[in-house]
């Protein structure tokens, strides 16, 4: 049965960005009818007015009148008691889910969640022939039935994970497996991306995956309701970071700066939530939920490929915690600013865990030690070849450049001495332990659990033999403090130049070095005759025929107000090619002459001061930064934004 696209959704959601960004992700599948409200009461007023709605999306969490109450009163109320309502919340912990399913919602969803999610949560609510509870209740089973057959001898494994840098061990193994260096015997290794959490937690609860990296409080909480699973190995060690947003000229007062401000987690159930908790708090501030108590600054889920996106747009949002690449990207691209690596708070803290059905384990634990033997060792290898394991990082976390992922920010995490370590699985059931109690004492999350029957030490103790441990500490936030305000300047602006580094094409004007970014150079060719334009800017010199097209030739001294040169015969003319509004626009650009194609680090890159200005005529908006080379300086180019396409 084909779903009704035209049909009303009424959507409650009391986060104005949120909300937008759910009406976009409806339009997406097509529902263009969407009513939105802010709260429970604004939603029953609407469903008074409104006789046809056939849909209700709700936030849980929201003032006046929640979630809750609202799916309350419409199961309550013979006129509305079977429209369908989905529950959306950041509240990842089982028991919510449950509580819902209890009172009637038909789906339940945990923010933050993709296109994908809200389309499959619909069409499993509308081609359903009894749809009210069954969709939810499909969601809550979790039994071992689900599980795939184990073959006798070779099986394979299929693993879940998600695009973050904590996940990169598995990427290692992949391509250590398809290069020949290692032949498991016992098992065919097959990896699964998963586009968010939920999929992973979804994939895991139904037995469609054996293994999955998954958040540790997450892997916890599906084992206290009944999950067939162990935790076999941590992923890693350490590997987020917090920043903030980018603001000119900075605020010494963080206090003041978070007060009131929306702060981005991935997921309630982290390691991330525990810490950006901790952090918050230790600078005067009340961190928590809105609308969930007397908080004055606020967290909110998001998928980690969205932080950049939503920090940068969001006027709210002060800044996030995530994994990696996430966070040195957002530095990279100029959106934020370094605070401090997860690991200088808590040191050699664990986040990911590999967690394994228990069937599996069970029937077939030669398959589960070999594994983890593999693993441990690619682990290693990250360790001991960071640049090789970025280069596999890239092609196993962003295949298709969806992310923009480059090997050089990679390279800058994995060398970081606080960043991610990858070469200490052996679980710790006394950090876990920190984990659980943190949650339920300080911010009331989560259940207790045994963590003696949770955690299944066996594979990880063989497979990590001879491994030095790294133990864990937890560092006051005053001492995180210092770091933000004082130390770690240079290693904070290396970080902010990583998406300059690559290679330059280096020419020269009036004695001046300069360089562009070779990805917008198409060629180099000789000066030739041009076309003039008549009533054309000075610095136009006129038009080309290249390779058949029309192209505008840019003279380059006098764009960046020198004098002309009187040398035309040895000119250079550089193609290069710019971002236009809807495509590539060539535009040939006058040089003096053209040296040399070299690789720049982002160690050697250093921001403008502004009296460059005055000292090259240039203008200090078209400068990415200076490259310091054999005693000399460089300048970078910006070409879009110097030739305004």
């Amino acid at each position: 049965m084909a779903i009704d696209r035209t049909m009303r959704i009424l959507l409650a959601e009391d986060s104005g960005f949120v909300r937008r960004s759910e009406v976009k992700a409806l339009n997406k599948l097509g529902f263009e009818h969407v009513i939105e409200v802010k709260d429970g009461q604004e939603a029953i007023q609407k469903l008074k007015e409104q006789t046809d709605i056939q849909l209700i999306i709700s936030d849980w969490v929201m003032p006046n009148m929640d979630g809750y109450e609202l799916l309350q009163w419409v199961r309550a109320n013979e006129r509305y008691h079977d429209i369908p309502f989905i529950m959306a919340t950041a509240r990842g912990e089982k028991k919510r889910r449950a509580q819902a399913i209890e009172v009637g919602a038909t789906g339940f969803i945990t923010k933050p969640f993709g296109v994908g999610e809200l389309n499959e949560i619909i069409e499993a609510i509308f081609t359903s022939e009894e749809n009210t509870g069954k969709c939810a209740e499909k969601e809550a089973e979790t039994t071992a039935s689900a599980a795939r057959p184990i073959a006798e001898e070779k099986r394979t494994l299929s693993v879940a994970y998600i695009q973050i840098t904590d996940h990169l061990s598995l990427g290692v193994l992949k391509h250590l497996i398809e290069t020949e260096k290692l032949s498991p015997r016992r098992f065919d290794l097959k990896t699964m991306r998963m586009p968010s959490w939920n999929r992973v937690q979804k994939a895991l609860e139904q037995g469609e995956v054996d293994v999955a990296f998954i958040l540790a409080p997450m892997a916890m909480d599906m084992f206290s309701f009944g999950t067939p699973i162990k935790l076999v190995l941590f992923a890693h060690k350490n590997g987020s970071t917090f920043v903030r947003k980018k603001v000119d000229g900075g605020r010494a007062n963080l206090h003041e700066y978070f007060k009131e401000k929306t702060f981005y987690i991935p997921h309630e159930l982290s390691v991330h939530h525990i810490l950006a908790h901790r952090f918050l708090g230790g600078i005067g501030l009340r961190p928590g939920f809105r609308g969930m108590g007397d908080f004055d600054v606020f967290f909110e889920v998001l998928p980690p490929f969205q932080m950049i996106e939503f920090l940068d747009a969001n006027p709210d949002a002060c800044g996030f915690a995530v994994a990696e690449p996430f966070s040195t990207k957002a530095i990279a691209e100029g959106v934020a600013d370094l605070l401090f690596l997860s690991g200088e708070l808590w040191e050699n803290h664990p986040c990911c865990v590999v967690a394994m059905r228990e069937e599996l384990i069970n029937q077939d634990p030669d398959a589960v030690q070999e594994f983890a033997n593999m693993l441990v060792e690619a682990g290693q290898f990250i360790d001991q070849k960071p640049e090789t394991s970025a280069a596999i990082g890239v092609q196993f976390l962003d295949p298709d450049q969806t992310l923009g992922l480059k090997t050089s920010v990679l390279k800058n995490v994995l060398k970081e001495s606080q960043g991610i370590k990858a070469n200490d699985m052996l679980p710790v059931i006394e950090d876990l332990d920190r984990m659980q109690r943190y949650m339920l004492e300080k911010i009331g999350l989560g259940t207790r659990i045994d963590l003696e029957k949770f955690v299944d030490t066996r594979f990880a103790e063989r497979a990590c033999e001879g491994i030095p441990t790294q133990t864990s500490t937890i560092k006051d936030v005053s001492q995180i403090l210092h770091q933000i305000t004082s130390h770690k300047i240079a290693e904070r602006g290396e970080k902010a130049q990583l998406n300059l580094e690559g290679k330059y094409l280096i020419f020269t004007l009036d004695n001046g070095e300069y360089g562009f970014n070779v990805m917008n150079v198409a060629e180099i060719i000789r000066t030739r005759a041009m076309r003039t334009v008549p009533w054309s800017p000075a610095f136009i010199r006129g038009l080309i025929d290249y390779r058949g097209a029309v192209v505008p030739v840019i003279d380059l001294r006098i764009k960046l107000g020198m004098a002309a040169s009187q040398q035309e015969t040895h000119e250079h003319i550089v193609i290069l090619e710019i971002k236009g509004r809807q495509e590539l626009v060539r535009l040939g650009i006058v040089v003096d002459t053209v040296s040399e194609i070299i690789d720049i680090q982002a160690q050697d890159i250093v921001d403008a001061p502004p009296f460059i200005s005055q000292a090259s005529d240039v203008d200090i908006n078209y400068i990415l930064g200076l490259a310091k080379m054999n005693g000399g300086a460089r300048i970078l180019l910006d070409a879009e934004r110097l030739l305004g396409c």
